[in-house]
This record gives structure tokens, sequence and C-alpha cells, in this order.
């Protein structure tokens, strides 16, 4: 019987050799998973266990799906996102590390929390979730145009125990809201169409739906633009593509924006605007 560091050793060269981007990372998630560990560290206190049969299958399983380019958030089922644990899989987008930093950004922009907030795109319902979490106070809603995603959504939104917290409405950009909100947060599908096919094969498991923007990528966020005229008194936050960055501030000016300031993700690419309206 191989041990949990025979294991991690050998399937972390397996995965380097199959491209997957952090190869040891991944192993050891795999393979908490596998036996029940809460937390991945665990397994460095178990290093010379060995592994019996039964837990060796599924990890086999796992590790042949991974290698193949399926997400590791598929495999494990959830993702980790602020602090809180959330469903993941093919029906809605997973979340990245640029979409954190834009929940906190938001946060940061509120010293009391704003009285309506509105996602739109919602997808698994990261954003509309935590920051219905982060403010309490706040009557929060969510948009999206597919119905599975809103599905994976409301999963999330039970398990957090915020089911009551979110109100969510399948349909296009605004179509389905009323009223005005002060705080109106989109993560849309920002990939130039040309462009999908060189994405990397983890994030071709994503939804086209949910990465697909036209030709330029700003199918959706112009429309959103000038329709959320109608429904904001108060801050836009979006998560773009960097070489939309300038177009649409120029784009948001002449809708009558104010406040308009792009800022760059961890990479230092533009990849959020924000501007204010009413």
């Amino acid at each position: 019987m191989k041990s949990v560091l025979e294991v991690l050793q050998s399937t972390s060269a397996y995965f380097a050799k199959a491209g997957v981007e952090s190869p040891r990372l991944n192993i050891e998630h795999l393979l908490a998973h596998v036996l029940g560990k809460s937390k991945r560290m665990d397994l460095y206190l178990e290093f010379d266990r060995p592994l019996s049969e039964r837990e060796l299958g599924p990890l086999r399983d796992l590790v042949r799906r991974r290698a193949q380019g399926e997400p590791l958030q598929h495999l494990l089922g959830t993702v980790e996102f602020l602090g809180r644990t959330f469903r993941s899989d093919p029906r809605a987008l997973i979340p990245r590390p640029e979409t954190e930093l834009l929940a906190e950004k938001i946060l940061s922009r509120f010293p009391q929390p704003p009285a309506r907030v509105l996602d739109v795109g919602t997808g698994s319902g990261i954003l509309a979730l935590t920051l219905a979490a982060q403010w309490p106070e706040a009557e929060v809603h969510a948009v999206d145009i597919s119905e599975s995603a809103l599905a994976l959504a409301k999963e999330n939104a039970l398990a957090l125990n915020l089911e009551s917290r979110v109100s969510f409405h399948q349909g296009s950009l605004l179509e389905p809201v009323t009223g005005v909100f002060q705080c109106l947060v989109a993560n849309l599908p920002y990939v130039p169409a040309g462009e999908i096919a060189a994405l990397s094969r983890e994030v071709q498991r994503d939804p086209v739906l949910a990465l697909d923007g036209g030709p330029d990528g700003t199918d959706l966020i112009r429309p959103l633009l000038l329709s959320a005229r109608v429904h904001l008194q108060g801050l836009l936050a979006l998560e773009i593509g960097h070489a939309q960055s300038a177009p649409l501030a120029v784009a948001l000016a002449e809708a009558g924006y104010r406040e308009i300031s792009q800022e760059s993700d961890y990479n230092n690419r533009n990849r959020f605007l924000f501007a204010v309206y009413g």
C-alpha cells in the first residue's frame, strides 16, 4: 500500500506532466476530499499513513478526471469565496480571485450598507450572497438568464442560510426587476467570442453562456450601462475584460455617469469599472 506522502509525490509529478497548474495543491485538495478532511493541511500530520484500495479507488477516478482538464472545483463540488464555502458545478461560472477582489472593493465603498442591492448575471450567486451576508440590513436581488445557474444560486442560498435574504429573478439584464438600487454589481460575460477557443481547458468547462460576450466582449455590458440609469441611484460596479476598460469608461461618461474609475486586478490589469449615477 502507498502512503499519503507517496501518493502526493507521485500524483504531483503526474499532474505536472499533464499540464495541471499547481499540481501539488491539486492532489492535496483531492486526497483531503477523499479522506474526508476539512483542511488539506491535515494531511501533513499523516504522511506515513497507508492508503487502502477503498480510498485509492475513488482518488484514481478524480485524478484521471483532473488530468483531463475537469476543474478542481467541479471535482470537489465546492469553492471558497471570502471565507465562505459555495457549491460549484458546471451550471455556472467558477468564481475567480478577481471576483473576490471585486467584492472587497464594493464592500470598502460603503461605510453604511446600501438599502437595495442588485447583482446582474449572478451565476452561482457568489456576489449577491456575499453582499447579503456582509450587509444584513440590505435588500438584495439577483438576476440571471440561466434557469440552471439560478437553481445553483438558490442551493447556495439555502446552504448558507441566506434563502430569505436574496430574491432571485430569471431574465435578461434588468428586465425582471423594478425599483431603484443604491448598488448595482455585474460580472457579465466579457470574453470576445473569437477568444473562447484559446482559453484554458478548465475555463472552457464553464458554460459558454457565462463566457461569450460577443465580438468585442461587451455585447451585454453596453446595454446594461444604458438601462441601469432607470434603476440606479448610487454605485455601479463591473468586472470586465482588461482591454475593455478604456472604451467602457468613455461609454459611461457619455451616458451621464460620474466619478468613473478604472481599477486593476492582482495582475495589475484594469479589470474593474466603478461609476456613480443619480
